[in-house]
């Protein structure tokens, strides 16, 4: 499989599986000092050669401009890792997920605990200096994917297709996360506690059943 068909059969499995849709998300792959990457809003799903661009690891190349917003991103991934391929997505689970959780997610299911182990969430803008300052040694830690708050998912590996199967795992374990807890019992709140009041001794009869106001007739 040449370069491009990668690029070509990633971009459609994501589109395919709901992933990215036809604007958003990128790839790129680390050739030596050099880096393929999708142009910017090209349509992963419908690739074509002409929607990958060739740029230096570091500098200017001429082309960095036709190149997806998210570059800076993917070349301070290269120069902190030794991994050679980067998926970024737009799974809609895990980013639901992401707006909510502070820190990780911790997968529910054995396979998501398994590859994974937890994901964690970058909190940064897109494309800022924040996430090139702050993605980087997620992955130098040694996890392989990790959600950024309300934007998506980014994904390492050693090759594209390796990277892709990291980012269809964080969806999966996400989408199992978010239904698992939509399910979870809600406690229903207790109710205060009702006491039977005792009836008021009608006001006809005296205490213990003697005639109000009246004498046991006994004489004066």
């Amino acid at each position: 499989m040449d370069n491009f068909d990668e690029f070509s059969m990633v971009g459609k499995d994501l589109y395919a599986l709901g992933l990215v849709d036809s604007m958003s998300g990128s790839l790129s792959m680390r050739i030596g000092d050099r880096i393929l990457i999708t142009k910017r809003n090209a349509m992963l799903g419908h690739l074509k050669e002409e929607d990958i661009v060739e740029v230096p690891m570091e500098g200017d190349g001429g082309k960095e401009d036709a190149a997806a917003k998210e570059l800076q991103v993917h070349r301070a991934i290269y120069r902190e890792t030794n991994f050679n391929a980067v998926v970024h997505a737009y799974p809609a689970y895990g980013i639901t997920l992401s707006i909510s959780t502070e820190n990780k997610i911790i997968p529910a299911d054995i396979k998501g605990q398994t590859v994974l182990r937890s994901i964690p969430v970058v909190r940064a803008k897109a494309a800022s200096e924040e996430l090139i300052k702050f993605l980087p040694p997620v992955f130098k830690s040694g996890y392989v994917v990790a959600l950024v708050k309300e934007y998506g998912s980014f994904a390492v590996g050693g090759s594209l297709i390796e990277a892709l199967q990291y980012t269809t795992c964080l969806e999966g374990s996400c989408k199992i996360f978010a239904v698992n807890r939509s399910l979870a019992p809600v406690e229903k709140p207790r109710r205060p506690e009702h006491h039977e009041r005792r009836t008021a001794i009608p006001p006809s009869i005296g205490v213990m059943g003697r005639p109000r106001g009246g004498s046991r007739g006994f004489g004066r």
